[in-house]
C-alpha cells in the first residue's frame, strides 16, 4: 500500500509523523513524507531509508498582518495545486496528516482525488489548521481521549489513538519513583521565562533543603541561575539542553514546565508525578494541562496564580508524602501504544 504523511511546522508535528512512518515501512508498506522547509533538515535526518520525501511551500496563517495571511494563503495554493497534479499520475493509497498548516494542502487534494484520509491531533483541544482541514477528512486521531472545540455537527470519526513519542520513553514506561528530592525544570523556550523567575526563589524558601535540582533554561540564562543557586546552597545542574530527556525524568520525582502535548504525552508514558504551567496565550497547553491534572498525575495552574510561595509549600508537602507522589505517578501513567493504534487505524 502507498500511503502519503503530510507533516511540518514544528517537531510536535514532525517526530510523531516519523515514528508512524518508520512502523509502516518496517510493514512493507511504500511510504512517502510530505513537509514544508522549515523542518527539511529535521525530516531528512530521521526519516526510514526506504521512505521518499516531497517539500511544500506553506506557512501559517496567523499572523496579524493581512499582507502575510494573504501571502501564506497562496502559498498554501500553490502547493495544492502542484501536489494535485502529482496526486494525478501517482495516487496513494491513504494519506495520514499530523497537523500544522504544511499538511492542509495534501488533505484538501486528497479529498478532491477521494483519497482515504486520516487527521491526527495531538494536543487536547484542536487545533486551527486541523479544525479547518476536518471538513475533508472521514476520521480524526487524537492524542487525548477527550479533545475540546471539536464541532458538535460532524461525520467525522474519532478514534483515541495516542501521541507517538520516542523509542527511550516507551523503554522507561511506568518506572518507579526513586524518592531522592529530585526535581526537574523543563524551560529552554522564550516562552518559559516564568519558570525560571519562579522556581529557584521558591526552592530557596522551601523548607525541604536537601534538594537537587536539574533545570533546563536558554542558554543566556545558565549563568544566572547558577550563581543564585549556588548562592543559595542549592545543589543545582543548570543547562541549556537536556539530551536524555527520559533519563531526566525517570531520575526526577516531580517534573516542572510547560504543557506541550509532547511533553504531557510523555510524562503519561513514564508515569511522573508534574507541575504543568500552560503557556497564557495557548489555549491548546491549558487543554493539555488540564487532562493530566484530572487523571491525578499533577497540577495545572495558570500562570498569573504560579507564585514562589505557593511552590515552595507544594513541593514541601509532596515531597514530605512519598506515598501521596506514588500514587500521583500511578495514576498519571498512560500505556502508550499511539503507533500501533495508528498504522492499525489507517492501514485497516
Amino acid at each position: 500500500m502507498k500511503i502519503w504523511i503530510a507533516t511540518g511546522g514544528t517537531g510536535g508535528h514532525v517526530f510523531p509523523a516519523l515514528s508512524v512512518a518508520d512502523e509502516l515501512v518496517k510493514r512493507g508498506h511504500r511510504v512517502i513524507i510530505s513537509s514544508d522547509g522549515r523542518v527539511s533538515k529535521m525530516v531528512k535526518d530521521g526519516k526510514p531509508a526506504k521512505a521518499k520525501t516531497v517539500f511544500v511551500w506553506a506557512s501559517g496563517v496567523g499572523a496579524k498582518s493581512r499582507i502575510k495571511q494573504v501571502i501564506a494563503l497562496m502559498k498554501i495554493g500553490f502547493s495544492a495545486l502542484a501536489l494535485s497534479l502529482r496526486f494525478m499520475f501517482s495516487r496513494p493509497d491513504r494519506l495520514v496528516a499530523f497537523g500544522g498548516y504544511a499538511s492542509v494542502p495534501a488533505v484538501f487534494v486528497a479529498h478532491l482525488w477521494k483519497i482515504p484520509t486520516y487527521l491526527h491531533e495531538q494536543n487536547a483541544a484542536i487545533g486551527r489548521a486541523n479544525k479547518f482541514a476536518l471538513r475533508w477528512v472521514k476520521t480524526l486521531m487524537t492524542s487525548f481521549d477527550t479533545v475540546n472545540g471539536l464541532p458538535k455537527q460532524t461525520n467525522v470519526k474519532v478514534v483515541y489513538t495516542g501521541l507517538p513519542v520516542r523509542s527511550d520513553f516507551l523503554d522507561a514506561a511506568n518506572a518507579p519513583l526513586k524518592h531522592e528530592n529530585k526535581i526537574l525544570v523543563t524551560g529552554g523556550s522564550l516562552g518559559a521565562q516564568v519558570l525560571d523567575d519562579v522556581v529557584p526563589v521558591a526552592i530557596r524558601e522551601m523548607k525541604n533543603k536537601k534538594i537537587f535540582v536539574t533545570h533546563q533554561t536558554r542558554p543566556e540564562n545558565v549563568a544566572k541561575l547558577q550563581r543564585f543557586y549556588a548562592e543559595h546552597k542549592i545543589h543545582a545542574n543548570v543547562l541549556s539542553f537536556i539530551r536524555d530527556m527520559a533519563d531526566a525524568v525517570i531520575n526526577a520525582d516531580i517534573v516542572i514546565g510547560r504543557s506541550g502535548a509532547s511533553t504531557v504525552i510523555e510524562l503519561e508514558t513514564i508515569g511522573c508525578p508534574a507541575i504543568l504551567v500552560p503557556l497564557a496565550i495557548n489555549p491548546d497547553q491549558a487543554a493539555n494541562a488540564e487532562s493530566y491534572a484530572k487523571l491525578g498525575g499533577g497540577f495545572a495552574i495558570e500562570q498569573n496564580k504560579f507564585s514562589a510561595k505557593w511552590l515552595s509549600s507544594t513541593l514541601d508537602e509532596l515531597l514530605d508524602n512519598p506515598s501521596r507522589l506514588d500514587k500521583m505517578a500511578a495514576k498519571s501513567y498512560v500505556q502508550n501504544q499511539a503507533v500501533k493504534k495508528i498504522v492499525e487505524t489507517v492501514t485497516e
